[in-house]
């Protein structure tokens, strides 16, 4: 069973960090829908938006996250932990299957190279907020600690 850090000190930096990340995707989403609106959806052009290559499709897709990371970093609860993990995961998978298809016309996102490496370093950021966001009570911390340093107690059980 994974630890998760309960109430990590650090936890108003990583809900930070995960809001900056949010920003930066709804800023480049809403730019790219400026840049490609009128355009067809899945267009494989060279619009391109904070020095990522996108479509509407990308475009309109970013605006949404960003939203979502912006309200998981504002609330206080563990909703942001979960959304955080999730979205690490799924802009990890995607950047992964959209640089399997870079050179071919599946690439239906209009993923470059160096958008595949940004949406890599966000997954990994994402990730890593994720990992020491929870919030708890002061005793489901407290038992976190202990099981952390003392994962087996004397007499085998927990």
């Amino acid at each position: 069973m994974a630890h998760f850090p309960v109430n990590h000190p650090a936890r108003p930096l990583y809900r930070v960090i995960a809001g900056l990340v949010g920003l930066y995707i709804l800023v480049f989403g809403v730019w790219g829908v400026f840049e490609t609106w009128g355009e067809p959806l899945f267009d494989r052009g060279s619009h391109w938006a904070l020095g990522l290559r996108t479509n509407l499709a990308f475009s309109l897709v970013s605006v949404a996250f960003g939203i979502v990371l912006l309200i998981g970093a504002s609330r206080r609860s563990n909703l942001g932990h979960y959304m955080n993990l999730t979205a690490g995961a799924v802009f990890m998978i995607t950047s992964i299957a959209m640089m399997s298809v870079l050179q071919t016309t599946v690439n239906f996102l209009n993923f470059s190279m160096s958008t595949v490496i940004v949406s890599m370093v966000f997954g990994l950021l994402l990730l890593a907020t994720g990992l020491y966001d929870k919030v708890g009570t002061d005793e489901h911390a407290e038992k976190e600690r202990n099981d952390r340093r003392h994962p087996i107690s004397e007499a085998g059980t927990r």
